[in-house]
């Protein structure tokens, strides 16, 4: 695991939503002084929570941090919003060159969305297209699944059709750990049939209930996963918790000690 310890840990900003949204700067650098060394942007508009792409990278390079990777939306379901794949796509990826951002993350499907195979089918078209405008600004786009994309549907499996019907160069996947759990699906089988897909992670963990819970803290064997980084041909992480019950600075900086402890 010494190779893993270069790695600089990376928090999703989703986790700190509520926190970002009322005071950006503070929170930017609270999560410098836990030690987090990148940050995941997560909803943009035509802004990063309210800065240009150029005030942003400039408050967090004060911070030490870096942006390697990005969080958008499809925009289907606000045709209105900047800044997804559908509307002001071109500026968007400029924006993530400019502020840093290798990556470009399709976050999350809304349930209008994902219904059929057919709408994976659109989807998909969507995604080949959006991932040659990235590659012309030389970021890479890459999907965010969930659990949903593993379920059944008319005979097949979303996430699979994600995998085959994209080009793997144009197309990564960033494989969040909870949620994959979630679906009942081993992480390292996805490593060794797609190797060097997945150049980003979540790491997410899970309690006995099945909830969330801080990193380390839960039921999830990281070990295991991470001792296969490799084979997924992993670049950046980000701890993830959706939802927090307690003090979310506190809890973020457990998920942080016990990620390092992981990789020592």
């Amino acid at each position: 695991m010494a190779a893993s310890a270069k790695m600089a840990t990376g928090i999703q900003l989703y986790t700190l939503r509520d926190q970002m949204a009322k005071d950006p700067s503070n929170t930017i650098e609270k999560v410098a002084s836990i030690g987090y060394k990148e940050v995941e942007s997560a909803g943009y508009n035509g802004q990063y929570y309210g800065f240009s792409a150029k005030e942003f990278k400039k408050m967090l390079n004060e911070n030490g941090l870096k942006t390697p990777s990005g969080h958008y939306l499809t925009g289907n379901h606000a045709p209105d919003q900047q800044g997804t794949l559908i509307n002001g796509w071109e500026q968007a990826v400029d924006d993530a060159a400019e502020v840093g951002q290798e990556y470009m993350v399709l976050a999350y499907l809304f349930d209008n969305e994902r219904e059929t195979l057919d709408d994976y089918k659109t989807l998909i078209a969507l995604i080949n297209k959006s991932a040659e405008a990235c590659k012309s600004r030389g970021v890479q786009f890459c999907y965010h699944n969930h659990a949903f994309e593993f379920e059944t549907i008319e005979g097949a499996v979303p996430y699979d059709l994600l995998l085959q019907e994209t080009d793997p160069d144009l197309v990564k996947m960033e494989l969040d750990l909870y949620w994959t759990a979630k679906a009942n699906v081993d992480p390292v089988e996805l490593f060794k049939e797609s190797p060097g897909r997945y150049p980003l992670w979540h790491v997410k963990d899970m309690d006995q209930a099945g909830e969330f819970a801080a990193v380390g803290t839960g039921t999830i064997d990281f070990q295991r996963i991470f001792d296969h980084k490799e084979d997924s041909g992993l670049k950046h992480f980000f701890v993830e918790q959706d939802q927090i019950k307690g003090d979310a600075y506190e809890t973020i900086s457990t998920s942080y000690k016990n990620v390092n402890k992981l990789l020592s």
